[in-house]
């Protein structure tokens, strides 16, 4: 059901009695843990957890997987690993937000406010974000959101897909798992900033 990493940080929280997405605090030590992974293996990650076919990437929920730009030649940089919220499904593929695009820290601040569109408040297999590209433009809370808006191709989706479960959410946005090419970590996150400067 959960990769080891996730399950390691699940159950330390469960045993200090910290339930996850319940509250900022909650939120905050899964994502301190997360960002104290050094090592977290992708595969390992793809096959532990739930996976979906190519096809079945509905909105509103958290996916991982490898991906391979199709027209990679003429981009500056791309993630070969994304962690993306699909947010409208389109011909061949979907438009999502991939919140390796930022630094942790606004990582941590979007996600704060994406959480105000969550179907419930169970943060479970029923839970999914109400997104809309008119939902996140409209709200100034949301201003984070527009480096991480691309538009992925089912055709070049390299791996099987899997679902981040929403109790997961918090720990899968800051594992260190971002995969850049053509341009380091620090180079693209310092061209996101200057996009909502």
């Amino acid at each position: 059901m959960v990769s080891t990493v996730f399950t390691r940080i699940l159950d330390k929280g469960t045993k200090a009695g910290i339930l996850p997405g319940k509250s900022k605090e909650a939120r905050e030590w899964f994502r301190q843990k997360a960002e104290q992974t050094k090592l977290v293996n992708r595969q390992m990650l793809l096959r532990q957890n739930t996976q979906v076919g190519k096809n079945q990437i509905k909105v509103g929920s958290c996916y991982m997987y490898f991906y391979d730009p199709k027209y990679k030649q003429t981009l500056p940089y791309y993630d070969r690993f994304p962690l993306v919220f699909p947010f409208r499904s389109v011909d061949n593929g979907f438009i999502g937000l991939n919140m390796h695009y930022l630094p942790p820290q606004y990582r941590a601040v979007l996600m704060d406010a994406l959480y105000d569109l969550s179907s419930n408040d169970k943060y479970n297999s029923t839970t999914k974000l109400r997104l809309s590209y008119d939902v996140l433009n409209d709200a100034s809370k949301f201003r984070y959101f527009r480096p991480c808006i691309k538009r992925y191709l089912v055709s070049q989706v390299a791996s099987v897909p899997v679902l981040i479960d929403p109790s997961e959410w918090d720990i899968a946005l800051m594992l260190p798992v971002e995969m850049f090419e053509k341009a380091s970590k620090e180079k693209v996150w310092a061209e996101s900033r200057k996009i909502f400067a």
